[in-house]
């Protein structure tokens, strides 16, 4: 059986989490959240005492912890040597080193494995930063959700999250390992003035024309 893959990417705050999840119920797919993966790591580097600024530390506790990626009613879970830090991905130090974490050329090794796991015999939508470009480069299905950097940091302020949109960007677009780019073959969505439904019924709109069957 062939499965299908939607690849939804986006910088921090354009809405790709939320499209992604409800346009995964839509069309009856799983739904996977890379970006929880990196969380999850960042905070199992955090909780390990391990300084995110050490990558050769960092990548010798992953490579020695037991990492179990799995669906659970249709949505991605990750624990880390049994543990699931799903209650703690949104804590402060978690935001912070994130993208530290998720610059490192053998942690993204490691996750993209994972991550392409859920696709053997599952029809996914996944979203994150590099989900056309390097997950999955030859899914026909391709998104790139973006929205201006004022609107962006309202839903960040809205969220509760403390972050800084423009150094998320400057460290997701400058790293080496996987940098957060548009896919050539991606449809671009300005999410600026759009609903969530606004922007999940264009992409529904784009998949059927590509051919997909959509019950």
């Amino acid at each position: 059986m062939t499965t299908r893959i939607v690849a939804i990417d986006g910088p921090a705050a354009s809405g790709k989490s939320s499209v992604a999840r409800e346009l995964a119920r839509q069309i009856g797919f799983d739904y996977v959240n890379s970006g929880a993966m990196y969380r999850a790591v960042t905070w199992h580097v955090l909780q390990r005492g391990i300084n995110p600024a050490d990558s050769n530390a960092v990548v010798r506790l992953l490579e020695e912890s037991r990492i179990d990626c799995d669906l659970v009613q249709g949505d991605s879970r990750i624990s880390i040597d049994g543990v699931d830090p799903a209650e703690h991905l949104r804590d402060d130090r978690v935001n912070e080193e994130v993208s530290r974490i998720s610059s490192i050329p053998r942690v993204r090794e490691i996750l993209v494995t994972e991550m392409r796991g859920y696709a053997k015999d599952r029809d996914i939508v996944m979203e994150g930063r590099d989900i056309g470009s390097v997950v999955f480069p030859e899914t026909p299905y391709k998104f790139y959700i973006d929205a201006s950097p004022e609107v962006r940091l309202r839903r960040r302020i809205a969220q509760g999250h403390r972050d800084q949109i423009a150094a998320r960007d400057r460290v997701d677009s400058s790293r080496r390992a996987s940098p957060l780019i548009i896919a050539e073959d991606a449809l671009v969505i300005d999410s600026s003035n759009l609903t969530i439904e606004g922007v999940v019924g264009e992409i529904i709109g784009r998949l059927k024309m590509k051919g997909m069957i959509i019950s």
